[in-house]
């Protein structure tokens, strides 16, 4: 495979991990407010809740990617393998 092919299929699998690690925290995030938490909060403030959830499972995602995506870089030589997603144009100044 080339570098070009290994980019789109890296950017395709983080992608995935990503969507993947933002629905499980959550589905776990949601069983533990449903089980614990709202049992404790009055009817009026239950709703808030499930967006605090929501917002909770992106920083969630993203923290878990972000670590998993240093781990990797650092067992992986970028340049060998994958291609740069934006090309650096070299201006000169034309006078």
């Amino acid at each position: 495979m080339n570098k070009k092919i290994n980019t789109i299929l890296f950017i395709l699998g983080a992608t995935l991990f990503n969507v993947l690690i933002a629905v499980i925290s959550f589905v776990l995030l949601t069983l533990l407010y449903v089980n614990t938490i709202m049992l404790l909060m009055s009817e009026e403030t239950r709703p808030w809740g499930f967006t605090f959830i929501f917002l909770a499972s992106i920083v969630a995602s993203f923290l878990v990617y972000r670590y998993a995506l240093k781990i990797i870089l650092k067992k992986i030589d970028v340049e060998k393998f994958f291609d740069p997603i934006f090309l650096k144009k070299n201006r000169t100044a034309k006078n």
